[in-house]
C-alpha cells in the first residue's frame, strides 16, 4: 500500500471529526430566545439601523438611511409569534451621505416631509419559520399610502446585559418594497421601482428591582 492510500483514511477521518466539531459549535450558539423576559422593549439608538437599496440605472446600488427613529416591541418570550412591534420614522432624517440629495429626497418628488413628516410600520401578524427564524407582516404608511409589508426577520440573541440592568433582544430583517405603492416613484422606471430594506436593531427593557 502506497503512502498516500495509507493516509486516505486518516484525512478522512479528521475532515469529519472537524465538520463534527463545528457543527456542535454552531448548534450551542443557537440563541436562547427565553433570555429576556416578556414585556415592552424600545430601540436602542445607539444600536438600531434602518437602511435601503436600490438600482441606480444599473450603473450603482445606493446605500441610504434613516437617522431618526423609534421603535416599540410588545415581546411574548413563551409565544414569539405573539410579539408586536410598531415603528415611527421622522421622514426628514434621510441620509444619504450627499447634502442637496437630501434636500430633494424631503421635497413633494419623494418623501414630502413638510405633509407627511412621520413614516410607520404597525406589524399585523408574526409567522415562526424555525428556531430563531420568522416572518413579520405589517402595514408601512409612506405618504399617507398604507400598504402590507412582510420581513424576513432572523433571532439573533436575548439576554441581560453585563453592564446595565436591562434585558436585550437583538434581530436582523430584510425585506423589499415597491416605491411606486407609496407614492415615491419618481424616475421609475430609469431609477429602480423595487427597494431592499435591510434592518438591523437592538431593544432594550429595564428589569424589575
Amino acid at each position: 500500500m502506497t503512502k498516500s492510500k495509507i493516509f486516505m483514511p486518516i484525512k478522512a477521518l479528521a475532515v469529519g471529526a472537524a465538520l463534527t466539531l463545528c457543527q456542535q459549535a454552531v448548534a450551542s450558539e443557537s440563541p436562547d430566545i427565553k433570555a429576556a423576559e416578556s414585556g415592552i422593549y424600545t430601540a436602542d439608538a445607539g444600536h438600531a439601523y434602518i437602511t435601503f437599496s436600490y438600482s441606480h440605472q444599473g450603473y450603482s446600488n445606493p446605500f441610504l438611511r434613516w437617522r431618526n427613529w423609534t421603535a416599540e416591541l410588545d415581546w411574548n418570550e413563551d409565544k414569539p409569534s405573539a410579539s408586536k412591534v410598531r415603528v415611527e420614522i421622522d421622514a426628514s432624517s434621510i441620509d444619504s451621505g450627499v447634502d442637496k440629495f437630501d434636500a430633494h429626497l424631503r421635497s413633494a418628488d419623494f418623501f414630502d416631509v413638510a405633509n407627511h413628516p412621520k413614516i410607520t410600520f404597525v406589524s399585523t401578524g408574526i409567522e415562526e419559520t424555525g428556531a430563531n427564524t420568522g416572518k413579520l407582516t405589517g402595514n408601512l404608511t409612506v405618504k399617507g399610502e398604507t400598504k402590507p409589508v412582510t420581513l424576513d426577520v432572523v433571532f439573533n440573541k436575548a439576554g441581560e446585559d453585563s453592564r446595565r440592568p436591562i434585558y436585550k433582544l437583538g434581530f436582523s430583517a430584510r425585506g423589499k418594497v415597491k416605491r411606486t405603492d407609496h407614492g415615491v416613484g419618481r424616475y421609475v422606471p430609469y431609477i429602480g421601482d423595487d427597494v431592499d430594506l435591510i434592518i438591523e436593531v437592538e431593544f432594550d427593557r429595564p428589569k424589575e428591582k
